[in-house]
């Protein structure tokens, strides 16, 4: 089994030897690579939805692994019972559906000992609520497929961190070992934002665009923030 990047990039932050628990698993590419790969003992695959799972299971005997991946129809972690595995990944869905997994799921969350997300929207949002919840973020990682970025966490039970609205918004991990893919990202979006400025600049007597240009300005010096780890 041939991953793509992303998809890669999550296998890759689980622990040799787990058991998983794939949420939203799909197509069920992930639980099928980490056994051939001899990475996880036991994976489960759920999916909300019948049609993915069935894709899922139907992918899974095509690679002869029905013996070792079971697959179940959940809502994120309700069939799942506390300390029947020890990792769950997340991938490839909303930041607030992420949040909205471990908070209903929280007595099976809280009996895990890893946790690998990469929520596609709202990832400041995400690690505020990880560091409000006591969950540490142990390493971070950000892959750039077709064009689109998409970082990604591996996640541990630990204490409450400070951190800077800078470091919610981009990562902490990724701006202290200052990730290249992270800077190509960062490097675009100041592009992008200075460009939509200038643009505002020519209409600024419209106060719908006096206001989106106060919000870039703070934007712009975020980015700021944030390039300055890479000088």
């Amino acid at each position: 089994m041939e991953l793509s990047k992303r998809l890669q990039a999550v296998a890759d932050l689980v622990t040799e030897g787990a058991s998983v628990a794939d949420i939203g698993t799909d197509h069920g590419y992930i639980p099928i690579y980490l056994i051939e790969h001899h990475i996880a003992e036991k994976v489960i695959a759920l999916d909300i939805n019948r049609g993915p799972l069935e894709r899922a299971r139907m992918h899974i005997v095509g690679h002869g692994l029905k013996e070792k991946i079971e697959t179940r129809l959940s809502d994120g972690l309700e069939k799942v019972l506390p300390g029947e595995v020890d990792t769950m990944i997340a991938a490839g869905m909303g930041g607030g559906l992420v949040i909205k997994i471990l908070m209903e799921g929280r007595t099976v969350a809280d009996a895990l000992d890893t946790m690998i997300l990469q929520p596609q929207s709202e990832i400041g949002k995400v690690r505020r609520f990880l560091n409000e919840h006591r969950l540490q973020i142990i390493e971070e990682n950000m892959v750039e497929e077709d064009g689109k970025f998409y970082p990604m966490m591996k996640v541990i039970h630990g204490e409450k961190e400070e951190y800077t609205v800078c470091e919610y918004t981009y990562g902490k991990c990724l701006l202290k070992q200052r990730h290249p893919v992270l800077k190509k990202y960062l490097d675009r979006e100041m592009a992008i934002k200075e460009h939509v400025f200038g643009q505002l600049f020519k209409h600024q007597n419209s106060e719908s665009a006096a206001r989106r240009m106060e919000e870039l300005k703070k934007e712009i010096i975020l980015t700021q923030e944030a390039l300055k780890y890479y000088e």
